[in-house]
């Protein structure tokens, strides 16, 4: 089956880019998110993402405008009826992915597939919330996801190998390089990137260094691009933080036991760089 409209829900940071990206390759793109009003705002977020490259030369007027055009809000899941594939970038929460997805399966046509942004939760356990888990499989895009080149093709225990396929076949035809991981809390890219993130966090907490100090250290000490505290504040810290339950519920081991300090921040609204203050403070978004 060509697929050739896809449906996004959840117009948040990663639902916009991924709808950004699915309409850059050439897909016609429905965004749903809880009202056509949310969904259209993040239509809009997207527009003045272009808006700054026409700024800056990286594209034309026409080519922003032609992506524009093949996105669209829809007020309610059941819109979404004559997709080939569903990508859902919810929040990182499973009853609420779990309720989308029940919605979804008896509202859309019997052959659309569905997969999963989810960055930690069980692929099989979503799938089996539905009445089509061979046609279920995982889409982990990273963040921003029109620049990062990854996405993570996760396979729950039901997907067919027909599922699969099609789902690197929108990825790769979306420009990124998929890889394949097991069906295991975290999948690859968390099961490594938020212990590390955690155990800075653990440094701060404990008073080793200061936050600039341990992002510092890790920039020129491991070459890395940012530093994990930098980069759990982009994230989110409460993603990091339902990320690292996931993997503390999964594995039982206290390796994965969260910072109480990651805590602490969440309880706090210190949700990093979305909510205007996290590790660092920042210009409150509107």
């Amino acid at each position: 089956m060509e697929i050739k409209v896809i449906g996004v829900v959840g117009a948040g940071q990663m639902g916009q880019g991924i709808a950004q990206t699915a309409a850059q390759s050439g897909f016609e793109v429905l965004i749903a998110d809880q009202s056509i009003e949310s969904a259209s705002k993040g239509i809009q977020k997207i527009k003045a993402q272009f808006d700054k490259l026409i700024e800056k030369q990286k594209v034309t007027n026409e080519q922003a405008n032609h992506v524009l055009s093949l996105l669209k809000p829809v007020a309610s899941l059941s819109d979404l009826k004559n997709c080939g594939l569903i990508i859902e970038a919810a929040s990182e929460n499973i009853n609420l992915k779990k309720k989308i997805w029940q919605e979804l399966d008896v509202s859309v046509k019997t052959d659309c597939l569905f997969a999963t942004n989810t960055s930690s939760i069980s692929i099989t356990e979503l799938a089996a919330a539905t009445k089509r888990p061979s046609q279920f499989a995982g889409m982990h895009f990273m963040n921003p996801v029109p620049v990062m080149k990854l996405v993570e093709g996760i396979s729950g225990i039901q997907t067919s190998k027909e599922t699969f396929l099609a789902i690197r076949q929108v990825a790769e035809k979306m420009g990124k390089t998929f890889v394949e991981v097991k069906d295991m809390p975290g999948f690859a890219v968390n099961r490594i990137l938020m212990p590390m993130i955690n155990e800075a966090v653990f440094v701060l907490y404990e008073g080793i260094a200061s936050v600039e100090d341990i992002d510092t250290s890790m920039k020129l000490g491991t070459n890395q691009p940012m530093g994990p505290l930098t980069l759990a504040d982009f994230i989110g810290l409460d993603t990091c933080l339902a990320i690292m339950e996931v993997l503390y519920d999964g594995f039982s081991d206290s390796k994965y036991r969260p910072c109480p300090l990651l805590k602490q921040y969440v309880t706090a609204g210190w949700l990093g760089k979305k909510s205007g203050r996290g590790f660092y403070q920042y210009e409150q978004v509107k």
